[in-house]
């Protein structure tokens, strides 16, 4: 049992709370992290997909119109 977090794992630490626990908690109890994106998050990695896609759309084109030369 971690005494940091109180987690029952008995599979070796990973957490570097040196009880041998197998927990994640990171060495120290109460760890919160934040999974999930906000809105702005979320549309400021779309946008830089969006524009990922449009450049390789781009080289697609690009490709095509050499190979009906």
């Amino acid at each position: 049992m971690c005494k940091q977090c109180d987690c029952q794992s008995d599979q070796g630490c990973r957490c570097g709370c040196e009880s041998g626990c197998g927990c994640e908690c990171g060495g120290h109890a109460g760890h919160f992290e934040r999974r999930y994106q906000t809105k702005a998050e979320q549309i400021e990695e779309l946008e830089a997909y969006l524009d990922e896609l449009k450049t390789e759309v781009q080289a697609v084109e690009e490709h095509l119109a050499d190979l009906r030369k």
